[in-house]
């Protein structure tokens, strides 16, 4: 029994950890704050709050006495100490250290001791003990760890999944460093969403029944704590492709982005806290420059974020720290007007990001449906006074959660790309900001036999190129093992800063090994068709370089088309696909994967140079057509014997079928010159004339099936492609930015891990401490309450109170760095030193309740007794003797035992350890209530037994059978009455007739006459009918057997008066 328990609990818990797993999360990664959502099984979306209860969480950790801080925990350090604590993290990871977003960010936050990596170039943070360096991957892992720590918590579920919110305009460095961070702790990454499409998903879901086949655009305007990025998104009901049917669901498409990195809210409270230490060192309490005093800047620059959001709603504000500098208090007024004129060069760079997005989306104003205000720095009354006028318009939309709409788009995307979860679906399509390019060397050989070398250039995914997407790039014309590199292509419409963050464009070097020895493999019967790069950016718009490979075609030999199985016609389309063209004019060119039909979907193919524009064709609105655009590829690019020979076919094929149609036409002409009097004679001719033209057509076909099969014999036979495909080896090296190397992966996870242990261990020992202060305390409170008096006697209470007191001073005493089992182990001993007070204290407020329950137990008991005696005096008993005993013996026996120990009890005091306890109160009343639940499942259940059949029944039968026979008896004679009624009747209506004659008119009114007539000599007949039938009722009332059977007699007997009647 026991092993069957282990096992079903092992199944549960097994059951349990398979559901926990369904739960995913949304991480809004801001600059300054994150935002949380969680969905699981039963609960919709929601927004997680932290600790503090709070439902934005600041993207801050801080190291402090060896324990890591998060959120508010973490920027009160950062106002106390600014060197222990880091945020705003988005601005330097994934970038180099001479990257001018790296000088900012030093000019920003002086105080941080940056250095640089040796081994990639990057940044380190370095800690104040001069030793320990942290990458800003270690420390967003840290963040998003707390993160996730927060989802658990909040929603009671193990999470491995999540979707990430990174701004728009992160690179391919920037956006595989957040990956990293979120591998480092364990978290899978469903997809790296840019905010400005979770924010568009989220407005959209909400809204899906109003959008419709015409595309609708809308801006979403982002203002947030470091950057601006404005948005042209467009809403539109697209047929797609889900598994083997095709669904009509919505679909957002980014259409344009603009930005500006530098552009929010952080520069504003930046310039208004400068502002603030000016006018305190213009004060001149005291000769320190508070400039120089780092947590006074710091507190200054809490203090000037608290002002700019008042400043918002009011006119003016008075801003005050106590004890800035020297122990000196700060107060001073600050108005709106100081607060814009700080900010007159800021203001109007707020327009610029939208007349980007506009122009990169070649969309007018008129076109845009409406613009929506996202991010708290978009509060600000001068921002929003810029974008109206430049709007033209006086309404901003303002009908989104600014904090939240990014957090709640993207677990909404997770909830779909999750398992477990089924959701509507709502297609996003994201633009890639960077167009990204493919450079290699183009070898040529002059006619006086030199060589020479061309770098050339193809466009691989163009700007606002949507992704998810796979292109394949073919090299027509390497024979030889060579290399080639992918980089980002134009950006000359970054701004000059941001072009300083690009000190080289290339992203990646490729090198190709085995081209040659494949090309020396298939050399005899084989036709080279490239080298293919198959390449692929992610849902997370990260690129990736899946495989190389050689292809080649083979021509066999001559085969019939029937003859060919259906493995070689597929080998020849796949054929057909890679084949490229003749080669003469291009060296590589770029096309669509045909591997991933949504892939093909998602944006057009591009050759050559061919711009952004071209690429990002009207494809990805219309997926139907793409859907079916693989086939034509395949036609394209078949073989040129195929293609000379079709135009031959359709020919033939076009002058086969005349031949029937002319003896008709000519049957049908003679049809109608012939006289309808020969028309039995033309019709057997007709016949005999069908048979012989039967006989013609068979002879006819024959003849030309034979000319047919003589054609093709002379035709030449197609030829048999197969499709031969080698993998090239290759190796990518990062020129961007190096990817962590395994070790120093490992290495970094390690060290998250020993960070997260101190944490816990850290953890579990406050909660250790705390609950042996709150033991003591609340121990020292109770011994001078009245039951603890009465169930304790002077002494003890004195022993106990000094055992207490010594507690509290011991607990105070020890250091810091104590383990949580002495504590454990002490809280045990005081509980052990104070249990028996304890249990005679809840004896003595429990024992009366249960022995309340116990004599009402009994009293149930001694009553449902009495009913099972009255049943088992008869025949056929219920209960047997034997179980009524037991009940009988067990309430006498339970009662005895209650008498005599409540006796005992009395007897003793309070202060002494009671006799009669409530646990075996508890045990008696549960014995009698199993025997009493016992026998009422049994009455419930119990049928009695089937008594024979007996010749009472045979009786009441017949005389059923005779009563029936006597009523259908009196029915037949009241039918032969109602017939020589209606009899009598016929015969007064042909008197009536003979005497008024015969007139057209007057019949009618005789019609009437003897109606009215007849009506009033049968309605006394009517009444004593009735009364009839109701003696019959009553006489059927009096026999209680086949009742039914007798109301159904009397039923027909009436229909039938009625109908003689009538």
């Amino acid at each position: 029994m026991r092993l069957g328990i282990t096992v079903l609990g092992a199944v549960l818990c097994s059951v349990i950890g398979l559901t926990a797993g369904v739960a995913v999360m949304s991480i809004d990664l801001g600059a300054e704050f994150m935002k949380i959502a969680i969905v699981k099984p039963g609960v919709p979306m929601e927004i997680v709050t932290n600790r503090e209860s709070s439902r934005k969480t600041r993207t801050l950790v801080a190291f402090r006495d060896g324990e890591r801080q998060f959120a508010n925990q973490a920027y009160t350090t950062s106002v106390r100490f600014p060197r222990k604590a880091f945020w705003y993290l988005t601005h330097v990871v994934g970038r180099h250290f001479d990257d001018p977003q790296v000088q900012l960010y030093k000019e920003r936050f002086p105080f941080y001791d940056l250095v640089k990596d040796e081994e990639r170039g990057t940044v380190l943070f370095r800690t104040e003990d001069g030793e320990t360096t942290y990458t800003p991957e270690e420390l967003l892992a840290m963040i998003l760890e707390s993160a996730r720590e927060y989802a658990e918590e909040f929603g009671d579920h193990p999470i491995k999944d999540a979707v990430i919110t990174v701004p728009a305009y992160f690179n391919q460095a920037e956006r595989r460093a957040v990956k990293s961070a979120a591998d480092m702790i364990g978290l899978n990454v469903l997809q790296l969403m840019s905010d400005n499409a979770a924010v568009a998903l989220n407005y959209g879901v909400f809204r899906r029944k109003n959008f419709n086949s015409t595309m609708q655009y809308y801006i979403f305007y982002d203002m947030g704590a470091t950057s601006t990025v404005a948005t042209v998104v467009g809403y539109q009901v697209v047929k797609m492709k889900e598994g083997t049917r095709v669904e009509t669901n919505p679909q957002v498409v980014i259409k344009g982005v603009g930005f500006d990195r530098t552009l929010g809210g952080l520069d504003v409270t930046l310039r208004l806290r400068n502002h603030l230490a000016k006018l305190f060192n213009e004060q001149k309490k005291t000769k320190n420059d508070v400039f120089k005093n780092e947590r006074s800047m710091a507190k200054l620059l809490k203090e000037a974020d608290r002002v700019k959001q008042v400043l918002s709603a009011n006119q003016d504000h008075y801003a005050q720290v106590e004890g800035l500098l020297d122990e000196n208090d700060f107060r001073a007024k600050v108005t709106r007007e100081d607060l814009e004129e700080l900010c007159k060069d800021f203001f109007p760079r707020v327009i610029k990001p939208i007349e980007e997005a506009l122009r990169i989306s070649e969309i007018t104003m008129g076109e845009i449906s409406e613009v929506i205000l996202m991010g708290a720095a978009t509060r600000m009354p001068k921002v929003q006074e810029q974008l109206t006028t430049f709007l033209k318009s006086s309404e901003l939309g303002k009908s989104i959660n600014t904090d939240e709409s990014a957090a709640m788009g993207a677990v909404y995307q997770a909830a779909f790309l999750g398992k477990g979860f089924k959701v509507k679906t709502f297609n996003v399509k994201e633009g890639n900001v960077y167009p990204i390019v493919v450079e290699f060397e183009k070898h040529r050989t002059s006619e006086d036999g030199s060589e020479s070398s061309k770098t050339v250039k193809r466009t691989l995914f163009g700007r606002m190129n949507p992704y998810p997407q796979k292109k394949v790039m073919t090299f027509n014309k390497h024979y030889s093992d060579f290399s080639f590199s992918v980089g980002y292509g134009d950006i000359d419409f970054l701004s000059d800063l941001d072009k300083k963050s690009f000190p080289q464009l290339l992203l990646s070097n490729v090198s190709l090994i085995g081209v040659e020895d494949a090309y020396q493999k298939h050399k005899e019967g084989a036709e080279g068709k490239g080298i293919k790069a198959h390449f692929r950016m992610d849902e997370s718009g990260i690129l990736h370089l899946d495989k190389v490979e050689s292809v080649f075609e083979k021509v066999g030999e001559a085969a019939e088309e029937k003859d060919e199985s259906a493995w070689s016609k597929i080998g020849s389309a796949i054929g057909g696909l890679f084949g490229g063209s003749d080669g003469k004019d291009k060296e590589a060119k770029v096309e669509d994967s045909d591997e991933d039909p949504s892939s093909a979907a998602a944006g057009a193919a591009s050759e050559g140079d061919q711009d952004a524009k071209g690429q990002n064709s009207s494809k990805s609105e219309s997926p139907k057509s793409d859907s079916e655009s693989p086939p034509k590829k395949t036609e394209e690019k078949s073989s040129g014997k195929q293609e000379d020979e079709k135009p031959s076919e359709s020919t033939e094929e076009a002058t086969e079928p005349p031949s029937e149609q002319e003896p008709k036409q000519k049957e049908k002409t003679d049809e109608k010159t012939e006289d309808k009097t020969k028309e039995k004679t033309k019709d057997k001719k007709e016949k005999e004339s069908d048979k012989k033209e039967k006989k013609e057509e068979k002879k006819s076909k024959d003849g030309e099936k034979e000319k047919e099969e003589k054609k093709k014999d002379e035709e030449p036979k197609k030829p048999k492609i197969t499709t031969i495909k080698e993998v090239i080896n290759s190796t990518m090296d990062s020129l961007d930015l190096p990817n962590l190397s395994k070790d120093r992966m490992k290495e970094a996870k390690k060290i998250l891990a020993s960070l997260k242990a101190k944490d816990k261990e850290k953890m579990e020992l406050e909660k250790a401490k705390n609950e042996l202060e709150a033991y003591i305390f609340d121990s020292q409170d109770k011994l001078s309450q009245d039951t603890y008096v009465k169930c304790s006697t002077e002494s003890e209470r004195e022993e106990l109170n000094k055992l207490m007191s010594e507690a509290s001073d011991w607990l105070y005493e020890q250091p810091d760095d104590a383990k949580k089992d002495v504590f454990i182990k002490k809280l045990k001993s005081l509980k052990d030193s104070l249990k028996d007070v304890v249990r005679r204290v809840f004896e003595l407020e429990e024992r009366p309740k249960a022995l309340e329950a116990l004599k009402s137990m009994l009293n149930h008991s001694f009553h449902f007794l009495k009913s099972v005696k009255n049943l088992t005096t008869t025949d056929d008993p219920i209960f047997t003797e034997v179980e009524v005993t037991t009940l009988e013996t067990l309430i006498n026996e339970t009662s005895e035992w209650r008498s005599t120990n409540l006796k005992e009890q009395k007897k003793l005091k309070d202060y002494e350890n009671p006799k009669m306890l409530v646990e075996d109160i508890a045990l008696k009343i549960q014995a009698l209530d199993r025997e009493v639940k016992y026998l009422i499942n049994k009455a419930k259940y119990w049928k009695p037994k089937t008594k024979p059949k007996t010749d009472d029944k045979k009786k009441t039968n017949s005389t059923d059978k005779a009563s029936n026979e006597t009523k259908s008896e009196e029915a037949e004679s009241k039918t032969e009455k109602t017939e020589s009624k209606t009899e009598k009747a016929e015969s007064k209506t042909e008197e009536a007739e003979s005497k008024t004659g015969k007139a057209e008119s007057e019949p009618k009114v005789d019609e009437a006459t003897t109606q009215s007539s007849e009506s009033q000599e049968e309605a006394p007949k009517e009444s004593k009918s009735d009364k009839s039938t109701k003696k019959e009722n009553k006489k059927d009332k009096e026999t209680k057997d086949n009742e039914e059977e007798t109301l159904q007699i009397g039923g027909s007997e009436r229909i039938k008066e009625e109908h003689t009647e009538l």
